[in-house]
């Protein structure tokens, strides 16, 4: 018996179990690593579910304290569990089964706080889901948090408002910002508290977060995209997308959200305002995105030095150098650059005076408000106001929006913004077709992220005009660092109207041949 028991022993210990995934080895994983760690049984959804919320609990307001999260969904563990019973029966719910997802405050999240950064929305449970939180959610995703932005979605440079006390920090460098109104979003991801991110971009609140940490963000062509359910900055101009670690995971958010949507006009085949609000041709059929993430889409390809979009006095050294090397990477890579490749007549195409402005944020939050009925405790611009619950840093605009003009789309004002629009894209189209270009390239961001509460350094940010004003798509990935290699910078490739194909695969090709991205470590 003394012989009998330490053999038995050591047979237990020895036979073979099924093989578990550590939890370390969770981080940085893409959608298409967690599918097959799945299916090969090592995985499980509750366990990769628990391994965010115990990021997020460990890190956001406790150790690094990044204050990128708002809310918490209490249902995800729950969620889970009914998706692996779902998945032991029939296999994968959908392209984005189980995948983990931080989702903007702005973005309207049945069953958890809406709020836009704002105290003046504080608890707002919004009776539907945004309409790419729906498309999420239908595909398989969690809704695992909601996460801290610029209130209203005023900057691009910083993320605080008046709902949640303190900025949001940069996960490479604590003391530094995470740039505009979607830098939660972006601190969540970069950090590993979440696999994919939902954000919008005004001017350049997806891919300005994204170059400041090391992410990838798309920008949408105008009217590709709803942004139905998210708290309007500007209809002229607001797209609603994907924030994530690699390309890949963003194309498989964005094949799920692209489509037309009702709640949103832009998205219909039906008139938009006056022609020109947005690019037209529009495709009668959508490509399937993901079959642009292939390999040798950069060789013989024609890209063109975008100067006007980047080239300033502050300009910042290390940028110049850091984005001269990822020229150098297309190069290698088989494309052909035009540097520079200069749109001429810019400085003619003026939005005329007198009008007014376009729509913008007085029109566009009054007539959100006016469809949330007694769900919000403000109905107008005016009562947001009133009621000074909102940053101090966000008053002026708000003041400035309510003594300004509320055109329509169908006001001289907006025909006139869509003239000049017309009149840009025209200029950008014909630079392109004279050099030949597949797309633009350019650094994201100017200058490095700069201190938090600093106000005196350059700010930079280069992405407010171009895709903007044309309404035509951008996608930004990382391009290294600077600092001693501390803080990410990004390139941001920017194309003609619906050709979101052509844009993803070069942008795939050069982060390939690059691979920028690293997960922050603490500092």
């Amino acid at each position: 018996m003394k012989t009998l028991i330490p053999a038995l022993v050591a047979a237990l210990i020895f036979l073979p179990q099924a093989p578990r995934q550590s939890t370390a080895a969770l981080e940085e994983l893409t959608i298409a690593q967690v599918h097959a760690t799945m299916k090969s049984g090592r995985l499980t959804c509750a366990t990769l579910v628990d391994y965010y919320l115990k990021r997020i609990e460990t890190f956001d307001k406790q150790g690094p304290a990044l204050n990128a999260i708002t809310v918490i969904n209490p249902a995800a563990r729950q969620e889970a569990a009914h998706l692996d019973a779902r998945f032991k029966a029939s296999g994968l719910t959908g392209p984005l089964h189980c995948v983990p997802a931080i989702v903007k405050d702005n973005f309207e999240t049945n069953g958890l706080q809406t709020a836009a950064g704002s105290l003046a929305l504080k608890e707002f449970d919004p009776a539907r889901d945004a309409f790419q939180v729906k498309r999420i959610k239908d595909a398989g995703a969690i809704v695992l948090a909601k996460s801290n932005m610029a209130e209203w979605a005023f900057s691009p440079y910083e993320t605080v408002n008046s709902l949640q006390p303190g900025y949001t920090r940069n996960p490479y460098a604590l003391d530094r910002v995470t740039a505009g109104s979607s830098g939660g979003t972006a601190a969540a991801v970069a950090a590993n508290f979440g696999l994919i991110g939902l954000g919008s971009d005004t001017g350049n609140s997806i891919r300005g977060p994204c170059s400041h940490q090391a992410l990838v963000g798309i920008r949408s062509t105008m009217g590709l995209t709803s942004r139905g359910g998210v708290v309007p900055l500007s209809t002229l101009a607001d797209i609603a997308g994907p924030m994530t670690r690699t390309l890949g995971d963003a194309v498989a958010v964005f094949q799920v959200i692209v489509g037309e949507d009702p709640a949103d006009p832009v998205t219909l085949a039906a008139p938009f305002g006056p022609e020109g609000l947005r690019p037209g041709a529009r495709p009668s059929r959508l490509p399937d995105y993901r079959a642009s993430l292939v390999p040798g889409a950069l060789n013989g390809a024609r890209i063109g030095v975008l100067r006007q979009a980047y080239e300033r006095d502050t300009l910042d050294a290390e940028i110049v150098k850091v984005f001269g090397a990822a020229l150098d990477d297309l190069k290698k890579a088989g494309a052909e650059i035009v540097d520079p490749a200069a749109v001429e007549g810019l400085r003619d195409i003026r939005r005329p005076q007198g009008a007014g402005s376009c729509a913008g944020f007085k029109h566009d939050i009054n007539r959100y408000l006016a469809t949330l009925g007694d769900r919000v405790p403000v109905k107008t611009l005016e009562e947001i106001i009133q009621s000074r619950r909102f940053h101090p840093s966000v008053e002026l605009r708000l003041t400035r929006a309510q003594e300004g003009s509320a055109n329509g789309l169908e006001s001289a004002a907006c025909r006139a913004e869509a003239d000049y629009r017309e009149a840009y894209r025209t200029a950008v189209l014909k630079t392109m077709d004279t050099h030949k270009l597949q797309a633009f390239v350019y650094p994201t961001w100017s200058n490095a992220p700069r201190l938090i509460g600093d106000l005196n350094t350059p700010h930079g940010d280069n992405s407010q005009v171009f895709s903007p004003t044309t309404g035509w798509p951008a996608i930004q990935v990382p391009m290294g660092y600077t600092r001693d290699g501390k803080l990410p910078a990004g390139i941001t490739f920017f194309g003609r109207a619906w050709d979101e194909p052509t844009l993803i695969g070069l942008a795939y090709g050069y982060e390939q041949a690059t691979k920028h991205r690293r997960k922050p470590v603490w500092q």
